[in-house]
């Protein structure tokens, strides 16, 4: 199975991009741009249940992993990757590096760790909810006053798309644990709901390069998009 991507860009250089859940490939739309002028490919993709990827109730962190790597070995095979994951595409982030190398990975928003065990039915029906609230681009605007106009309507087109019971699919199976390796960038909105200070502090004992984003939206780019940027140097500081 070959996921749905988008692309802008060229180059031997591959930046992936990896969304959180219910968003889409189109949730970086606003990052691709100083990325490809930067020199670089880049490939947002579709994680499986989003956007126009296919449905897949029974996937796993690993199993979503290997057909990301079986994605990109498709469409940019050969290439220098470097990935950029948020939350939950972060995890899987960390996931694909451990079956291909990428060159620098940067993790937005996610300490790569979530439990398992949830009822896969029960929490679909969460998201559900969830994902009806999201298909109104203004109920977004309402409760993310920072998003743009172009942001709500991307968001909302994600949640018409997302699939509850894929995404569920993936807290139902077992824990998930992926320690950030080092030189890795973990960018974090301070305070996160996500990150923990002391999970934060772990990181950089272990080598993890910590930028912080002072009140900044779990979506870290889209409520300070020039501090984003300015945190990934290693993607956007020159070639």
């Amino acid at each position: 199975m070959l996921l749905n991507t988008i692309e802008a860009g060229a180059g031997d250089r591959v930046v992936l991009l990896l969304h959180g859940m219910m968003g889409s490939a189109e949730s970086w739309w606003r990052v691709m741009s100083p990325l490809a002028a930067n020199g670089n490919r880049v490939i947002a993709v579709d994680l499986p249940g989003h956007g126009l990827s296919p449905r897949d109730e029974r996937c796993t962190v690993a199993s979503v992993a290997d057909v990301v790597v079986e994605t990109l070995v498709s469409c940019a095979p050969g290439a220098s990757v470097r990935g950029i994951g948020h939350s939950y595409g972060g995890t899987v982030l960390a996931a694909v590096a451990e079956r291909m190398p990428v060159t620098v990975a940067a993790y937005v928003d996610t300490a790569c760790a979530f439990t398992g065990g949830a009822d896969q039915r029960a929490l679909a029906a969460e998201y559900e909810v969830d994902r009806r609230r999201r298909t109104d681009p203004a109920w977004l605007r309402r409760t993310r006053p920072f998003y743009s106009a172009t942001d709500a309507v991307v968001e909302s087109r994600a949640a018409e798309r997302f699939d509850p019971m894929t995404a569920a699919s993936i807290s139902a199976g077992g824990d998930v644990a992926h320690e950030l390796e080092p030189g890795s960038i973990l960018v974090r909105a301070r305070p996160s709901g996500f990150v923990s200070d002391k999970d934060a502090a772990q990181a950089a004992s272990r080598g993890v390069l910590v930028r912080d984003i002072a009140d900044a939206a779990h979506s870290v780019w889209y409520s300070h998009f020039d501090e984003f940027c300015a945190a990934l140097p290693e993607f956007l500081g020159g070639n």
